[in-house]
């Protein structure tokens, strides 16, 4: 089957995660942290298959979806998204490299880096992100809501219906960049 541009440019924001649409500028003003945490560091080898829809607080009656294979151990992370049964994104995070491919219709927007930020932010230890935060930045988590703050101000807040944060489903609200992901997941 073939993706026409109209449906790549559409999936390029589900497949952003985070909302990459920012400049680029010093982390701290743009929201973006830089993280790049070590995939040992997670704690746990992990392979999960993934349902993403992302909503869009401009779009509220209008949604993306993507689906994702994840797989991390402590030597690396492996992500492929697919639109349609196509594969669109792929990432490969060693620790130190971040190498991906994307579909030649994504937008330049699409950054690997935002992508594997997410999902750390979401995935790693409270205490592995605590301690690679920049100055002014703070994470919390009560319960099973963990939010991210810059100068105590939230910009994301992420909900988990789990204990387990790469188990069943995970809603992530950007309050910067104005959109909600929902990550639904399984066992591979």
């Amino acid at each position: 089957m073939r993706i026409t541009a109209r449906v790549l440019s559409t999936l390029f924001l589900t497949v952003l995660i985070a909302g990459c649409a920012n400049v680029a500028q010093a982390p701290a003003q743009s929201g973006r942290l830089g993280l790049q945490l070590s995939p040992a560091s997670l704690g746990a080898t992990i392979s999960v298959q993934q349902h993403l829809t992302v909503e869009r607080d401009s779009t509220p009656d209008k949604s993306d979806q993507l689906d994702v294979a994840l797989e991390i151990d402590p030597q690396q992370l492996n992500m492929v998204g697919l639109a349609f049964g196509q594969r669109v994104l792929t990432i490969n995070y060693d620790g130190q490299h971040v190498k991906s491919w994307r579909h030649l219709m994504l937008p330049a927007q699409v950054k690997a880096e935002d992508v594997l930020e997410d999902m750390q932010l979401t995935l790693w230890p409270l205490e592995a992100i605590r301690q690679a935060l920049p100055t002014g930045w703070k994470i919390e988590q009560q319960g099973r809501r963990r939010t991210l703050s810059l100068n105590n101000e939230p910009v994301m807040v992420i909900n988990y219906s789990d204990d387990l944060r790469w188990s069943g489903k995970v809603i992530l609200t950007n309050l910067r960049y104005h959109y909600r992901l929902t990550v639904e997941s399984e066992p591979l």
